[in-house]
């Protein structure tokens, strides 16, 4: 096998517009050997022109006596005399000697430098030895024609043959200069001397049997960092992983509006190529603006000639109907982010809102500029509203280029934001305004993590077309299972998926991601389960990653169910807790054990006990999938039954003010749970104000966030409700932001009159809690200092009220009502609290209404 010597990168051409479909003919080309000119002839060289571009809508014209390619036998230079600033290449004969060539540019001329060393002498190689050569950029096969009035077949097929000279130190060489403006190209040849008596000449090729290939006016590039990087001089790489494709071509475009590409580069194999890795490297973008590729060989049971979009491309080309996504040949704008500095939470503190970027606000409704409206600068300008709920972390819905006609769980790239989220709907508005978005989010204490799916694309991704074997799941036979499933723990897959989170970390700082889909990524390449996932291993440990926040969601986009798992965590991976929502669903409904409940409050044990804690448990009633909280309490046909929802006695909209009365309750039921249960709160967009989609759980019914219900009776109360909560999570942090599990002895399970829970009872529909707070008040001389009184916590869920006996408070404190879900607006809820009378002498009573919870506290009495 040949050997690749280090390289330095070469010059590209600045003016060359060839199309792909012209026949990139060098006409009327003036080629000067031992100082004979060879000419077209009864032309003058002075009088003619080439023309490039024709078919690319403009015309470039370049006088033909500029277009001098030069060829010289010569035994004065040698390779390592020669000019700075070499590309160098050392190739090895079938016959063990070997080839050195040398490129690099002097002024506007390309020189390539050929030195033959043969393994031994032969009279007739010593006699003449000829390089036959020909040039060529998007077919090795095809090289391009030279226009000679000749009879010699194969000058008309744009090959060429130069002898070289033998030097004193009995080897080969020969020098040649081509234009600048020619570049990019490959030269191509091979060697040959007669082969004495007969009239065949011996080819003497590479060891692999095949021409030498030397680029010219381009370099062979580097094959890391993946994707386009650029250096501190200005030179530009592409690296591109593709393990099973016979041919890679890089396509550059030098109008961004246009369908194909004004240049094809068919890299080569040999010299592009390292590993699995294919890759080149410029001087400079030169003319062109966006670039892609084409990969042959690599689809299985049939053929893709499309140009697809770089999988590591951080802009992406305005998107246009009919074009395909290219790159774009430039580096990401600079940012300010002086200032900035993340909030860094600890996990128990987090309170975290899922929203969707384009349907928070692109109703008119939220009365944004255009420019702002269904973006993340909408959502930067509506960063009030988090505050006035007492937000701290906003979980944004993919934000990926994905496929518009399914969901944004459908992406194809996994390297740039999608370009409707940015003012200007491009990649370098939505990059600035996410930036912007996230560092005036980090002002306010405000985190920021991205929802995102690795485990599967579009069915017309790009990554289909570049080596579907390596990135999909496949069965024995090679053949793909499913078309889009990615085989996440395969290493060149988990490399990008990892470089892809890096990625969002150091260049949007991201705080934290949420994986969709989270139990296919801990299969194998044939769907296997592992017990260590590489992956999921990698991300836990990884040192760019490791002040952020992982979590896990097992939702399923295709089967649009949780699937649940136990999942390896490394003491890092948190999840979100899909019982939690069932259980507590289950019980507001009047189904389910109450034991079940009592799990969910106390921080899921059954889940997180295994050295981690209640603050790795990511808890929701309604998500981003299923029926919105406002229609769990309104809709509950058959076709629903895995919603797992009541209608409160009247299905869909209704006036009847005792069905009313009862759905209200059970929103503030569920709200309340959420938030008294130790872990962290997800609350979904849109719930705060009781936005419905009509009892629909499909994704796609889901409305724009409607800013006017904010507003309504029902939004203020809701808003206030879930801002008192926050606050009461913050303020009993000791008891309800924990990162550790509470002490069973810290912890009172009591039916309604103190008696046991009827644990094993399926019908049992009441359950109270009491937690028991470290410090009990202290008093001194003069005042009362701040108190952690306990909390008792009761909740009801049959159809009947119960009589609730409070078990006596600590000394010197009296219980107090924080909460009753069943009192009217604004009495439901109280930050300082409503005292309670004793009906006797030690014993406090409380009446819970139907379908209803109460919260009391213990609170220091004052004189």
């Amino acid at each position: 096998m040949a050997t690749l010597l280090a390289s330095v990168p070469i010059g590209c051409a600045q003016t060359i517009n060839s199309s792909v479909e012209s026949s990139r003919k060098f006409a009327s080309t003036c080629i000067s050997y031992n100082r004979r000119s060879l000419r077209p002839e009864g032309k003058s060289v002075k009088q003619n022109e080439i023309q490039f571009g024709e078919s690319c809508g403009r015309l470039k014209r370049y006088p033909a006596g500029k277009l001098v390619l030069q060829a010289g036998a010569s035994s004065s230079i040698s390779v390592d005399k020669a000019e700075q600033g070499l590309s160098k290449y050392l190739y090895r004969t079938e016959s063990g000697g070997q080839v050195k060539v040398a490129v690099g540019k002097r002024s506007l001329r390309y020189s390539v430098h050929i030195e033959f060393l043969p393994s031994e002498l032969n009279g007739n190689l010593a006699e003449k030895l000829i390089l036959s050569w020909g040039i060529y950029r998007s077919d090795s096969s095809s090289f391009m024609a030279l226009e000679y009035r000749t009879s010699d077949p194969d000058t008309q097929k744009g090959i060429s043959q130069i002898p070289l000279r033998r030097n004193s130190f009995g080897t080969y060489v020969v020098e040649m200069d081509f234009e600048s403006y020619l570049a990019p190209f490959y030269l191509s040849f091979v060697l040959k001397y007669p082969n004495g008596a007969d009239s065949k000449s011996v080819e003497i090729k590479s060891n692999r049997q095949s021409n030498f290939c030397v680029p010219v006016g381009f370099a062979p590039g580097y094959p890391a960092p993946l994707g386009l990087s650029f250096s501190s001089d200005g030179k530009i790489n592409f690296a591109l992983f593709s393990r099973n494709a016979k041919s890679i071509f890089l396509c550059l475009f030098d109008d961004n509006a246009s369908e194909k590409p004004a240049l094809e580069i068919e890299l080569d194999s040999y010299v592009n190529r390292t590993g699995d890795i294919w890759h080149a490297s410029f001087d400079s973008a030169g003319p062109f603006v966006s670039y892609g590729y084409r990969c042959e060989g690599a689809v299985i049971n049939g053929s893709s000639n499309r140009i697809i979009l770089d999988p590591y491309a951080k802009l992406i080309r305005k998107q246009m109907p009919g074009l395909p996504d290219l790159g774009e040949l430039r580096d990401i704008p600079a940012f300010d982010w002086s200032g900035d500095s993340r909030p860094g939470l600890s996990m128990e503190k987090l309170v975290l809102y899922r929203l969707n970027t384009m349907h928070f606000t692109r109703d008119k409704s939220s009365k944004l500029p255009a420019e702002f409206s269904g973006n993340f600068s909408g959502v930067t300008e509506k960063i009030q509203h988090f505050r006035n709920l007492g937000i701290n972390g906003i979980l944004l819905e993919p934000v990926f280029p994905s496929n518009e006609k399914k969901s944004p769980y459908f992406p194809f790239h996994y390297f740039s934001p999608m370009q409707v989220y940015g003012p200007d709907d491009d990649s370098v508005s939505a990059i600035k305004s996410m930036k912007e978005m996230v560092k005036k989010m980090h002002a306010n204490g405000i985190e920021v993590y991205l929802e995102v799916v690795f485990t599967h694309t579009t069915e017309d991704g790009i990554l289909q077309d570049i080596d579907p074997l390596s990135y999909f799941y496949a069965d024995k036979d090679g053949e793909l299972r499913a078309r889009c499933a990615l085989n996440c723990n395969y290493p060149i897959v988990q490399q990008m998926i990892v470089d892809s989170l890096r990625y969002w970390v150091t260049e949007f700082r991201i705080d934290g991601f949420c994986f969709l889909n989270a139990s296919y990524l801990l299969k194998g390449s044939y769907g296997e389960s592992l017990s260590r996932p590489p992956l999921i291993e990698t991300i836990a440990f990884d040192p760019i990653l490791s002040k952020t926040k992982i979590i896990a969601d097992f939702w399923d986009p295709y089967d649009l169910k949780s699937k649940g798992t136990c999942f390896p965590h490394w003491k890092r991976w948190a999840e979100i807790n899909s019982k939690f929502c069932i259980d507590v669903r289950n019980f507001l409904r009047g189904e389910g054990l109450i034991s079940s409940l009592a799990t969910r409050l106390c921080g899921s044990g059954d889940i997180f006990s295994a050295a981690r804690g209640p603050s790795f448990s990511f808890n929701y009633v309604a998500g981003n999938f299923g029926l919105p909280l406002v229609d769990l309490v309104s809709f509950s046909s058959s076709d629903l039954a895995s919603e797992l929802s009541w209608n409160c006695g009247e299905e869909g909209p209704t006036d009847k003010k005792v069905v009313l009365e009862t759905r209200l309750k059970q929103i503030r039921n569920f709200l309340f749970i959420l938030f008294v249960s130790l872990g962290i709160p997800v609350l979904n967009m849109g719930d705060e104000c009781g936005q419905s989609s009509g009892g629909s759980p499909s994704y796609n019914d889901r409305k724009a966030f409607n800013w006017s219900a904010v507003n309504t009776a029902f939004g203020i109360q809701i808003t206030q409700f879930i801002s008192f909560l926050i606050s009461l999570r913050e303020r009993r942090g000791d008891l309800l932001q924990k990162r550790k599990f509470l002490e069973e002895e810290k912890i009172g399970w009591y039916h309604s009159d103190l008696s046991p829970p009827r644990w094993n009872d399926p019908s049992a529909k009441f359950l109270a809690m009491e937690l028991k707070a470290e410090n009990k008040g202290i008093q001194s001389s003069s005042e009362y200092l701040p108190v952690s009184g306990d909390l008792y916590v009761a909740f009801n869920a049959g159809e009947q009220s119960e009589s609730l006996i409070l078990p006596s408070p600590p000394e010197g404190m009296a219980w107090v009502r924080l909460v009753d879900t069943a009192l009217a607006f604004p009495g439901f809820f109280s930050s300082d609290g409503i005292p309670l009378p004793e009906q006797m002498p030690g014993l406090i009573a409380y009446e819970i209404k139907s379908y209803s919870s109460v919260l009391f506290e213990a609170k220091v009495q004052h004189a």
